[in-house]
């Protein structure tokens, strides 16, 4: 395989993210590859678009949660030089959904965080191991420190 061509950065917003952005942007700066940033939305109901749907104005509606998610995402993607049509929010499980979108999208390295265990077990129950079994292409995980 020739250089990398489009790089995957599967954000999650977790405390030390930046680390792995900047990980991905010098790695698509290193190959002078395509860069596009996703986030998987597992945490935020689907918004329910049929008749009859309510939605409580006193409570943080999925609606205000899941404009925050993209606030976030636009501002990752506008520190890292992201083109606004390479930055993605999908539903899903991220252990699946991550893997999926980057079959479809031709990605060449996917880049993810991983929580640091010791051992064998530094990627063992995690979304990075997921990915990386899953996933069509290479991934790279870079090891969070924790605490």
């Amino acid at each position: 395989m020739g250089a990398y061509q489009h790089i995957l950065l599967a954000v999650d917003y977790s405390e030390h993210g930046d680390l792995v952005a900047r990980r991905a942007k010098d790695l698509a700066e290193k190959y002078q590859a395509k860069l596009s940033i996703v986030h998987v939305l597992d945490n935020i109901p689907m918004p329910d678009t049929g008749y009859g749907a309510v939605i409580s104005l006193a409570e943080d509606s999925g609606y205000e949660l899941l404009e925050a998610e993209k606030v976030r995402l636009m501002q990752i993607g506008d520190q890292l030089g992201v083109a606004q049509a390479n930055r993605w929010m999908i539903w899903g499980a991220p252990k699946q959904e991550i893997a999926r979108f980057a079959e479809r999208e031709r990605i060449d390295l996917i880049v993810v965080g991983s929580h640091g265990r010791h051992g064998l077990s530094l990627l063992l129950g995690s979304t990075a191991n997921s990915v990386l079994h899953h996933a069509g292409c290479d991934v790279m995980a870079i090891r969070l420190l924790n605490g």
